[in-house]
């Protein structure tokens, strides 16, 4: 597989630069799938980040890691404007595990909808201590949410300025995750694509 990523990469190299950085798009079309039935909802980590993510926490003390808010400035967000502006500006949230029903109640619908909700899998802190926080930030810049709300998949795997081989990486790791969360496996897979933001797609398996 790691031949072909490769290969596609070249080809779509190839064409007209861009003046902005474009994105590299994984796209996996399914077959034999129900997105209700078979719903799938995995946090998938990746070999090489993509970029340091906006990352927001609800913490029981200030940080000096992260942009902070606790508990008493709940009340700040009574205003749903105030919430989807909150959650419009970050990419995702960590909470402390004590905070999790308060921040379920205030913020809950408006990051479960964004897809921005901490959760076991991912955010959420039972030590808030600075070099914990940093770990967990690293560790959510580096993982990728993957939702099949249909039967497609296409999500951000790299950018245009990262190497080929950490791209591949990226690719891989995905396509591994998700093979081992299909209830079919690999018989789930009707096509691999790889494309940039302004490209069309090129198969690679």
């Amino acid at each position: 597989m790691r031949e072909q990523i490769l290969k596609a990469l070249g080809e779509l190299r190839k064409n007209p630069e861009r003046k902005f950085e474009q994105s590299i798009d994984l796209i996996i079309n399914l077959k034999s799938f129900n997105p209700v039935k078979d719903s799938i909802n995995i946090f998938v980590p990746l070999k090489h980040k993509i970029k340091d993510k906006k990352l927001c926490a609800f913490l029981t003390k200030k940080s000096s890691s992260i942009d902070t808010i606790q508990k008493p400035e709940f009340v700040r967000f009574k205003d749903k404007k105030e919430i989807k502006r909150l959650v419009n500006q970050y990419d995702f949230f960590l909470a402390h595990a004590s905070l999790m029903p308060a921040v379920a109640t205030t913020f809950g619908k408006f990051l479960g909808q964004a897809g921005k909700m901490p959760s076991p899998k991912l955010g959420i802190l039972t030590d808030e201590s600075e070099e914990n926080i940093k770990n967990t930030m690293e560790t959510v810049s580096k993982n990728v949410r993957v939702k099949a709300k249909e039967a497609s998949l296409k999500l951000c795997i790299g950018k245009e300025k990262m190497k080929d081989e950490e791209i591949a990486d990226n690719v891989i790791a995905v396509y591994d995750a998700i093979i081992e969360a299909m209830p079919k496996k690999k018989e789930n897979i009707k096509n691999v694509m790889l494309k940039f933001t302004m490209t069309k797609p090129i198969k690679i398996m």
